[in-house]
């Protein structure tokens, strides 16, 4: 629950052995594939559970920040990009002063009126754990054909079954990004949040009340990848804006994702002030120059329309690390 630290020089060494042993990080989606055994991970499961952001000696000053990712279709790419460029994600967030103590959670979403996992939720962390959790996902790619996934239940899972610190002590929101290129269900279905949640409802839950309940607590921005099956589509689109307005992020490329992430929260944090100073950060942190241009730009009119921030959050390290250092962030 977010009690260790970041290492990047333990990350690379991870990466670099997967490379060199050509092997997957995401191990739970090989396992399943290979043996055809299709269930959540059970440290992944959301079912009767609370996914906690908690305070610590270490980090006593917590910001809880999940990104939750459609695996259907040609979505499923997003969560490789977010494996591989995690590295970097942690590096702008606290090497560069956006935030101090990041714990983030990973989860999935798919479609939970076909698929067989339509929602799998990791744990907030602060360390490696959070690529763990990654390695933890299953990879469905099925989806219902009808431009619909439960985007709604992943909102609903994180408005009613998470418990942060940074809020219920400070009354600073989290942040939720979800990602995807389709639209969310109108509702969560009664008997749909029993099976996958385990949550006895009175009756349906309009898609309006989940987001109002989620928006309490959670900077939400939905992330539509542009160049997937369905990203350009303007009804989507459009449908997004009318739930979110401008927080809804029209990203070019999938690749920037991450990048976009970190930007946006550098914006609401007040750590950012302007997008290409923000766009330089990205690229002193290793970022692509193309993936930062492209993540200003998703942000462009969001930054536009909101109003100045003070700044909050302060580094841990220097924008370059010394000689001699392990990587910890």
């Amino acid at each position: 629950m977010g009690h260790s630290d970041w290492s990047d020089a333990a990350y690379q060494a991870r990466q670099s052995h997967r490379k060199a042993t050509k092997t997957t990080a995401f191990t739970y989606d090989s396992h399943v594939r290979s043996t055809g055994a299709v269930k959540v991970h059970a440290q992944m499961d959301p079912r009767g559970v609370t996914r906690e952001s908690r305070d610590s000696d270490v980090h006593p000053d917590s910001l809880a920040i999940a990104v939750i990712f459609d695996v259907t279709g040609s979505m499923g790419s997003v969560p490789r990009v977010m494996q591989t460029k995690l590295g970097a994600l942690m590096r702008v967030l606290i090497q560069r002063g956006y935030v101090a103590h990041p714990q983030v959670l990973f989860g999935a979403v798919g479609d939970a009126t076909c698929d067989r996992v339509p929602l799998q939720i990791g744990q907030f962390e602060s360390g490696l754990e959070m690529d763990e959790d990654l390695g933890k996902i299953y990879i469905e790619g099925g989806g219902g054909g009808q431009v619909y996934e439960s985007y709604e239940l992943a909102m609903y899972f994180m408005a009613r079954h998470t418990s942060i610190d940074c809020y219920e002590k400070r009354g600073h929101k989290g942040y939720l990004f979800t990602i995807g290129d389709e639209k969310p269900y109108a509702k969560v279905g009664r008997k749909i949040a029993q099976e996958y949640i385990g949550d006895g409802l009175e009756r349906d839950m309009p898609l309006t009340q989940v987001i109002a309940e989620l928006h309490e607590r959670y900077e939400h921005f939905h992330i539509v990848p542009t160049n997937t099956s369905h990203g350009r589509d303007p009804a989507i689109q459009a449908h997004w804006r009318e739930l979110l307005g401008e927080r809804v992020l029209m990203l070019d490329d999938e690749a920037a994702v991450c990048e976009t992430i970190a930007l946006t929260i550098g914006i609401c944090e007040g750590t950012v002030d302007d997008l290409n100073v923000g766009a330089v950060d990205l690229v002193a942190a290793g970022c692509d120059r193309g993936a930062a241009a492209t993540a200003a730009a998703a942000l462009t009119p969001y930054a536009a329309a909101r109003p100045p921030v003070v700044r909050s959050a302060i580094g841990l390290l220097p924008p370059a690390a010394s000689a001699g250092d392990d990587g910890r962030l």
